[in-house]
Formats: structure tokens, C-alpha cells, sequence
């Protein structure tokens, strides 16, 4: 039998499987009756009329990767699916800018005296800041709604002091210093540090990579960087490792059952193949990543579903209400989640960000290859091992000393202040090594400037001696593989002010401020991304891979775009 009359009798054989619900045997080729057999398991999809169609109009499927699907390398649990892709004559992908971000509004500023607490659940996605990058770089502002101050702020290592015992995960570094817009206010910075892991002593690691084959991938910022960022984490992996890989377009499968990671060149193979063609049923392929996890799941190890995708769900659940629900459920399997986006044009930064908040994830952005080795070289401890999940932060200010707060970013993870201790909100998720850090603009009670006019009726909260402490840090998170959370607390004392900040607070300080002027805040409309710039300048400090450096030359870039 010819090549192309076998492809095309196994997509007829595939189409046939899915759209039964039992599994079914396809035989091999008449002329070899001793061949072994190949189990194929049908997979949530789109419906087959729409798959025929696409096959009708003259797009081939792919019959195997290889040796890929040979019957020796499937599990007992889970045969090889086929997947849909190009022929080589396929044009590639291009259609008009659709790129979806998700609006929300700058945190106002609170009144001690009415709000003294704020909660909110921790972030350390740092996607917003490398699409940042990628607009910068082509000499395009970015849209306001791409910009997550957070994210930028937690893109840079602040060389925390880490714990210094196993007690807790984390160690607690706070500081108070002027703001560099506005002299009648002061910033707080809560700087939250995780133990560090050294690679050789990551637990066992069962991954799933779930990959996006559709035709908005063919592009060659997409698939063909997918490939190449997956490949670095494959060049880490140990032979106590295992890696399947998902792929998903009009339908979804198994293109490679899990192998161990002392078998690289068969894993880089199946990542190799992989060819872009159809339309996205991404909820299908999430199901059945979080299938393959689950029936490998090991205890006491790293379990986790990567995926790589510019987001374009369009066959299936693309309802966003349905994807997230779906994430939910799937989030108390104990599989942890990952979501890489790609590419420019189509990219659902809104998606990525929704379905990695709820699924005790993490969110990247991958813009250039140099962005792929820090998430899978230079941070993969911290991107493949969660320290702690449902990472929480609660703040309560004391109206003697502060009169007026805002927190500066996470506009999108704000929680009530009940939350704090109820132990079935979700919250964010820390990796090994990983560092949070949040700032505050904070009103001195003492000082004569208010962003508020006082109220009529509201006695004065204020006294003659104020308390030696301006603030209370609170800190809750539960251990990955428990339901209960534990507590940190840490005072900030009102005479802890510096009048000169540190080299990691001045820095900080530039990032969000620069931030804040990308977001359209008014808090910083009389500064200036000069400014902003000058101040990253003086506190470049150690950069042993350039990404300060690099902040610089985007600001550069921005002062010569911006009105501001």
C-alpha cells in the first residue's frame, strides 16, 4: 500500500473511531497479517463531519511519527492517537490582528480610617512582561491593558535574604522608603523569598507536554520557537524523568507516550515532527493532557501539564466561563499547570492568564529564544517545582501612621478580606526560588497631603502617640501536597524608613514606576519614562545576564515613542 493511500485509510479509520464512543482496532496492512496491532482511543474533538470536511477539501493526516507509534512504545493504559497536519504545500497561517487582553482598573487609593486590610493573591506569571518586550522591540507602545505591573515587577531577581530555616518556606524582607513621583508619599515594599532547590535534587518529574498544532501555529514565531523552547527542557531531563507528549488541532491525541528522559533523541523526534494544519479544540487536548498526567501521576514528584499555544481556542469550549470551569475541577487532581504562549497577531494573553490563575499555574510569555532559556535553563527549578500553592498576602495598616494606601499592580488578583482565611479560595502558586514582590504607596498619617478630602461626619482615628508599628504583614500558603494553609507574620515598624533606598528597592521602584506610566495610571502622570530610567540606571547592580540592562534600552525605547 502507498504511503498516501495508508495516510488516507487511517484517517478514515481515526475519523470513524472518534466519533464512536468505544475504541476500536485498526489492522494492518493486508499484506503483512502477522503485524501487530495498534489500539487507538477515541478523544474528545469536534464533531466528524467537520473533520471530513477538512479531509474532503485536501488536507492530508499524518499516519505515524515514525517509529513513534510502533505498538513496543505504548503504555498499557494509553495507545499513540494520529494528528492532523500540513502537507508541505500548505500556506502558512496569517489572518488580521486579534490579540485579546484582559481590561482592568488601577487600584484606587484606600482610606486607613474606612479600608485598613488588603488581600490579595500572589503572581509570578511574568508573560506581560516579555510581550512588553516584543512590542517595545518592534518599535510599537504596548497596549495598556497588556500591562500587569507585577508581572514586570517579578520579572527580576532582587536578591532577596531567603529563609533560614526549614520551618517555612519563605522568609518575609520588607522596607520603606520615599517615592520617587511624589514626594508626599512613601513606598512600602513587601519582598517574599522561597528556598532555593539546586536541579540534582528535583523530585522525579512526570510532564506533559501539550502542544498546539493548529494553523494559527504556522507561523515561524510559533511552532518552530515551541520546538526549540521544549527542546531545552528535554536537554535537562534525567533518566528518572518521564515526558508525553499531547498534541491538539481539529483533534487531539497522543504522539508520544511517556518515555524517560534518558531517551532524549526519541522525545526530541516527536517534538521535531510535529507540523501545524486545522482549526483548535484546545479544551479537548487539556482533558486529555490532564488524562495522561493523571494515569502516571507519581507521588511525591512533579506532576505537571506545559503548554505551549498562542491561545486561539476556536472549535470546542471556547467559552471563556467553560474553560475556566474546566480548569477548575481539573486543578484538584494534584497535576499542576503551566501555560506558554507564543506568537504575535492572534495571541490570547486573556486566556493564558485566566486558565493559569485557576489551574495552580504559571504563565509565560515566550517572544525569542533567550526568553525560552530562562524559563527552562536558568529558572527550571522554579518553573517545574511548586514550593507552595495558594499563596495569599494580607496588610493591615495602622491609621495612626498611614492614612492612605494603594498597592501597585495586581489589579486583577485582588481578594476580600475574608478570603484571607478561607482555605477553599484558590490564590497564586510559588516555584523553588521563586520571589514575590509587591509595593505599596502609602499617605504618612502625619503628613499634610491627602489624596481624599476628610470626611464630615468620621471622627479622626489618629492619636498623640502613634504606635511603633505602621503596618502588619500577613502571609498564608499551603504546602502542595496538603489542603490546610499555615501562617507567616511579620510587623513593619514606623521608624524603619530610609531616606536613601537599597540598590533592590531603587530598582523596583523604577520597574513599577515605568509600569504604572505603560498602564495609563494617573498616580505617575507627572513623571516620565526618563525618570524612570535614570533611576533603573543608578541601580543596575548585578546583572549576570543582562536583563537590567536590557529594561534600559526598552525605556529608551519608549521615551522615543511616548508623550510622556
Amino acid at each position: 500500500m502507498s504511503n498516501r493511500i495508508h495516510s488516507l485509510w487511517l484517517t478514515t479509520a481515526v475519523l470513524a473511531a472518534c466519533s464512536s464512543q468505544e475504541p476500536m482496532m485498526l489492522e494492518s496492512d493486508q499484506g503483512q497479517p502477522d503485524a501487530p496491532t495498534t489500539e487507538v482511543r477515541p478523544v474528545l474533538q469536534t464533531d466528524a463531519a467537520g473533520e471530513a470536511e477538512k479531509s474532503a477539501s485536501g488536507q492530508e493526516y499524518a499516519a505515524t511519527l515514525g517509529d513513534l507509534a510502533q505498538p513496543a512504545a505504548r503504555s498499557d493504559s494509553m495507545a499513540s492517537m494520529l494528528y492532523p497536519v500540513p502537507s508541505p504545500e500548505s500556506p502558512v497561517y496569517s489572518e488580521p490582528d486579534r490579540e485579546r487582553y484582559e481590561a482592568a482598573e488601577v487600584n484606587p487609593i484606600h482610606r486607613v480610617a474606612e479600608t485598613p486590610v488588603s488581600t490579595f493573591s500572589i503572581d509570578v506569571d511574568t508573560a506581560s512582561y516579555s510581550n512588553m518586550r516584543r512590542f517595545l522591540g518592534q518599535g510599537v507602545m504596548p497596549p495598556e491593558d497588556s500591562i500587569r505591573v507585577e508581572e514586570l515587577l517579578n520579572y527580576f531577581d532582587y536578591h532577596y535574604a531567603g529563609p533560614g530555616n526549614s520551618e517555612h518556606p519563605f522568609a518575609i524582607n520588607t522596607q520603606l522608603a520615599p517615592t520617587p513621583w511624589n514626594e508626599n508619599t512613601q513606598l512600602l515594599r513587601i519582598g517574599v523569598q522561597g528556598y532555593e532547590v539546586e536541579p540534582e535534587a528535583l523530585p522525579s518529574m512526570n510532564l506533559v507536554f501539550l502542544l498546539d498544532v493548529s494553523g494559527s501555529m504556522n507561523q515561524a514565531d510559533k511552532l518552530p520557537l515551541l520546538q526549540r523552547a521544549f527542546g531545552l527542557l528535554v536537554d535537562r531531563l534525567r533518566p528518572e524523568d518521564k515526558v508525553a507528549i499531547v498534541v491538539y488541532a481539529g483533534a487531539s491525541g497522543v504522539v508520544l507516550e511517556p518515555t524517560g528522559g534518558d531517551d532524549r533523541a526519541r522525545i526530541q523526534q516527536a517534538l521535531n515532527q510535529l507540523q501545524a494544519g486545522g482549526s483548535t479544540h484546545g479544551s479537548a487536548g487539556i482533558q486529555l493532557a490532564y488524562q495522561v498526567a493523571e494515569e502516571h501521576f507519581r507521588d511525591g514528584g512533579i506532576n505537571r501539564v506545559i503548554l505551549g499555544t498562542d491561545g486561539d481556542f476556536n472549535v470546542g469550549v471556547t467559552n471563556l466561563d467553560d474553560l475556566k470551569a474546566l480548569i477548575e475541577t481539573k486543578r484538584e487532581s494534584g497535576v499542576f499547570f503551566s501555560a506558554l504562549g507564543f506568537g504575535t497577531g492572534n495571541y490570547n494573553d486573556q486566556l493564558m492568564e485566566e486558565l493559569t490563575n485557576l489551574g495552580n499555574g504559571t504563565a509565560y510569555y515566550i517572544d525569542q529564544f533567550s526568553e525560552a532559556r530562562k524559563v527552562f535553563a536558568e529558572d527550571l527549578t522554579g518553573t517545574l517545582h511548586t514550593i507552595a500553592k495558594d499563596v495569599k498576602i494580607q496588610v493591615e495598616f495602622n491609621p495612626d501612621q498611614v492614612a492612605e494606601y494603594r498597592l501597585i499592580g495586581y489589579d486583577n488578583r485582588q481578594l476580600r478580606r475574608e478570603d484571607f482565611n478561607n482555605d477553599r479560595v484558590d490564590a497564586g502558586d510559588v516555584g523553588a526560588g521563586h520571589s514575590v514582590t509587591a509595593l505599596y504607596e502609602v499617605v504618612p498619617a502625619q503628613s499634610d497631603f491627602r489624596f481624599n478630602d476628610p470626611l464630615r461626619y468620621q471622627q479622626s482615628q489618629g492619636t498623640d502617640t502613634p504606635a511603633s508599628e505602621m503596618a502588619f504583614v500577613k502571609l498564608r500558603y499551603k504546602l502542595p501536597d496538603q489542603d490546610s494553609s499555615r501562617l507567616m507574620t511579620q510587623p513593619v515598624e514606623a521608624g524603619s524608613a530610609v531616606q536613601t533606598m537599597d540598590e533592590a528597592m531603587q530598582f523596583a521602584a523604577a520597574v513599577a514606576g515605568f509600569g504604572e506610566l505603560l498602564r495609563g495610571s494617573y498616580y505617575v502622570n507627572d513623571w516620565s519614562v526618563r525618570e524612570a530610567r535614570e533611576l533603573a540606571l543608578a541601580a543596575i547592580g548585578e546583572d549576570a545576564f543582562g536583563y537590567r540592562q536590557e529594561l534600559l534600552q526598552l525605556m529608551h525605547n519608549a521615551e522615543a515613542l511616548s508623550p510622556f
